[in-house]
């Protein structure tokens, strides 16, 4: 019976395998979580674009925005495992706090990783008017005046807001959220004065800091980032503050390894190509292309950091 059942398993891993090998033989889906012409959008068509090439087979885009990503993946979490339907999304809302904010009717830790594709430090950036040039002044700005500096967010539970709750946890400070309908009324309401920082994008707040129309005053990297260059690290204030807006490409519950493996492996070699690293480059956007291995380790690592900032906000979503 064991010699029966070990050469079953040894069988069923040679197939996997050989699947993985011929993957794919037809058309492949990358579901997107988000409307068309975000970023999110923007790094998956030009990651499809190298693996229609490198494939030889139509590489698809489907946007399914809405329900802060969660539309999208429950899409790719029920369909079949067998790698022609993935997703891929700005990972902190429907792989890691999602499921802490909102009622799922899935279970995001079920998805198989396959890449952690690409990501980016925030960057606090203030209003010119705000007498602070740097985190240390900030801070003591806020201290000075508790609750009276306002900040901005995308809406209540983004990542926006987890950052400056984040921020004020690590700084001891008193600020007050105001949500706004996504990162363009965001902006706005920081360009007018309305409120005095948020954590934005470089992609999207660097424009209006090189304008003059925003400072920013730290970096989100763990050190000092090549994107911003010479702009200090948050973490050089606040040991272990670590603010990066992340992408990650995931498959449906229980696609085999081998599968997973073989996407990721393709996925590294069309993020190296060098048009897809300048593209990424003009974007403020580091492309990475790690494992399914390290996928998995990231997302631990960001369930535990956003967690505590979750609970210990008392952060809900209405």
């Amino acid at each position: 019976m064991m010699a029966r059942l070990l050469l079953c398993c040894i069988a069923w891993a040679f197939g996997t395998t050989v699947h993985a090998q011929a993957f794919p033989t037809g058309p492949v889906k990358i579901v997107v979580s988000s409307p068309p012409g975000g970023g999110t959008d923007i790094i998956a068509r030009l990651i499809a674009e190298k693996l229609r090439e490198r494939w030889n087979q139509p590489v698809i885009i489907e946007n399914r925005g809405g329900a802060a990503g969660n539309i999208g993946a429950e899409a790719v979490f029920h369909s079949p495992p067998d790698g022609y339907t993935l997703l891929l999304t700005a990972a902190q809302g429907p792989l890691v706090v999602n499921d802490m904010l909102y009622k799922m009717t899935f279970d995001p830790g079920k998805f198989v990783p396959v890449s952690l594709a690409a990501s980016t430090p925030a960057i606090l950036v203030v209003h010119p008017s705000v007498s602070a040039s740097n985190v240390t002044e900030l801070i003591a700005l806020a201290k000075a005046h508790p609750g009276k500096l306002n900040y901005a967010s995308q809406g209540a539970g983004n990542s926006a807001h987890l950052m400056a709750e984040f921020f004020n946890e690590r700084a001891g400070i008193e600020t007050v959220h105001v949500p706004y309908k996504g990162t363009a009324p965001a902006l706005a309401g920081l360009i007018s004065g309305d409120v005095q920082f948020l954590f934005g994008e470089l992609a999207t707040s660097g424009p209006h800091v090189a304008a003059g129309k925003l400072r920013v005053l730290g970096v989100g990297s763990a050190s000092q980032s090549p994107l911003v260059p010479g702009v200090p690290a948050i973490a050089e204030t606040l040991p272990g503050f670590l603010a990066i807006t992340w992408w990650g490409m995931v498959a449906p519950p229980g696609t085999p390894p081998a599968l997973a493996t073989k996407i990721s492996q393709d996925v590294a070699a069309a993020l190296k190509q060098p048009d897809v690293a300048k593209k990424f480059a003009d974007l403020s956007i580091e492309p990475i292309g790690g494992s399914p291995a390290e996928l998995t380790a990231f997302i631990a690592k960001e369930r535990e950091q956003w967690g505590k900032v979750i609970r210990r906000a008392g952060i809900q979503v209405n």
